[in-house]
Order: structure tokens, then C-alpha cells, then sequence
């Protein structure tokens, strides 16, 4: 079977998580769901996910907060997907290590063809290294 790599989805709404599911696997990539950020943090270790997508407002662990935490021990590629759309945190998103912002609504090929672009970038399959 062919491996293929991984792409964790990171949002607290059920319809957004089964959506890019089904996005992703049509594409036939593995994908890895949580709901909050320390759910996240946890598969990180497990799954050694390709790629992160993930979602700013969340309760406990906001997306900023998981985006700097991962940071601080992978480079793995990580796309944030959310409704905030001011200037002040597309910034901040950038500043702590995003590699991309993607705000919803957004268009499935828009979210697919940036995916593949930042996983052709990775120049070697350079999996998260847990931490």
C-alpha cells in the first residue's frame, strides 16, 4: 500500500473537521482530526502528520497558542484556516510561524491546491519529530 502522508485537521466544529476530511481524503491523503489544542498536541506525537491545518479560535488552546507551541519544537508546515480575517491576526499568524492563512469561507480547490504547495516545498518528507 502506498503511504500516504498525513494532514491533521485542527478545528472545535464537527461539520468543519468532517468537511476537510472528506476534502482531503478525495485528494488521498491520510487525515488526523482533533477538536481542541491539546488534542492536537497529543496526535502531533501519534500520527506525524505531513502538514497542519488548523483553526485560530478555539476554547482553552486558541490557535495561536498551538501554533507557537508546535513551533517551538517541529518547522512542519501549518496552514491557518479561520474566520478572523483582520490584518492584526493574519500578522500575528505569520510572525509565530504560519506558513500560510486561509480564511473561510473558503473554496475547497483554493485549501487542496495550497496544501500541495507548501507539501512540494518540504524538500524531503520531513515528519513531525515529536518533542
Amino acid at each position: 500500500m502506498k503511504n500516504r502522508p498525513c494532514i491533521m485537521v485542527v478545528d472545535d466544529q464537527q461539520e468543519m473537521l468532517d468537511m476537510l476530511t472528506r476534502i482531503f481524503k478525495l485528494e488521498g491523503y491520510d487525515v488526523a482530526v482533533a477538536s481542541d489544542g491539546r488534542a492536537a498536541l497529543a496526535l502531533l506525537d501519534k500520527r506525524s502528520p505531513a502538514l497542519v491545518v488548523l483553526d485560530i479560535i478555539m476554547p482553552e488552546l486558541d490557535g495561536f497558542q498551538v501554533l507557537n507551541l508546535i513551533r517551538q519544537r517541529s518547522n512542519i508546515p501549518i496552514i491557518m484556516l479561520t474566520a478572523r480575517s483582520e490584518v492584526t491576526s493574519v500578522h500575528r499568524a505569520l510572525a509565530l510561524g504560519a506558513d500560510d492563512y486561509v480564511r473561510k469561507p473558503f473554496s475547497a480547490r483554493e485549501v487542496v491546491a495550497r496544501v500541495k504547495a507548501k507539501l512540494r516545498h518540504v524538500t524531503s518528507t520531513v515528519p513531525y519529530q515529536g518533542g
